[in-house]
């Protein structure tokens, strides 16, 4: 998997998968159009009482009229390719440096090992570079070791049109505003609308949510949709 590269749906819906198997383990104990029919016939309607003229057999077709080309789409502009450093999420306090994690060799992914301190937030490097055409996804747990708060503790905090601010390595700053967030049973993950192709630069951030006590283990994941700020 090639990090900065807009990523298809399959490879998209297969990221998805991964993450959200592996979101699903973490606990409190390890953090956490119909058819439109023909159209109407083109020619001249027949008098009643009268019968159309033939078309003399020597008579030469008009040539078509030429057909114009669909404009092209024009896609919004985005940022190049540029690994991020930092996350800082103004609204609710956060700000975190940020690791680059991929998958393991058994294709799982990586999420941020908990060595008793809590951890930073994670940047999928299988996803696009924040800023970059595509949604980049950034992991982060809700929890942290002895029962304390994570570093996306919060993000249900967040309202629409709030800031998300990615450093990025060439120097530049990734702005974006919060669309909207959602909870998703892990049961029912959408895969393909977290994780599918978009033709804006947009952000994905994804927590667990939903604990359970019974099981130490979360039920939900929440995320954060946010878009590129023009």
């Amino acid at each position: 998997m090639n990090p900065g590269h807009r990523r298809g749906p399959l490879a998209s819906a297969v990221a998805g998968v991964l993450l959200l198997l592996t979101l699903a383990g973490c606990g409190a104990g390890n953090n956490g159009t119909p058819d439109a029919g023909s159209p109407p016939s083109a020619s001249s309607p027949v008098t009643p009482g009268t019968t159309a003229a033939p078309t003399p057999a020597t008579a030469t077709p008009p040539p078509a009229a030429p057909v114009a080309a669909p404009p092209a789409q024009q896609l919004p502009p985005v940022m190049g390719a540029s690994a991020p450093v930092t996350l800082a999420i103004p609204s609710i306090g956060v700000r975190t440096d940020l690791l680059h994690l991929g998958l393991r060799e058994n294709g799982s992914l990586e999420v941020p090992e908990d060595t008793g301190n809590g951890t930073p937030a994670s940047w999928y490097n299988g996803s696009p570079t924040p800023g970059e055409r595509g949604p980049s996804v950034i992991l982060g747990h809700v929890n942290a070791l002895g029962g304390n708060t994570g570093v996306f503790a919060d993000l249900q905090k967040l309202k629409n049109g709030d800031e998300i601010n990615v450093s990025r390595t060439d120097g530049s700053i990734a702005v974006f505003t919060v669309d909207r967030g959602t909870l998703y049973s892990k049961n029912e993950f959408p895969t393909l609308e977290v994780y599918g192709n978009t033709n804006n630069a947009e952000l994905r951030l994804v927590t667990c949510d939903g604990y359970d006590p019974a099981t130490g283990l979360f039920d939900d994941n929440y995320v954060i949709y946010a878009t590129l700020k023009a």
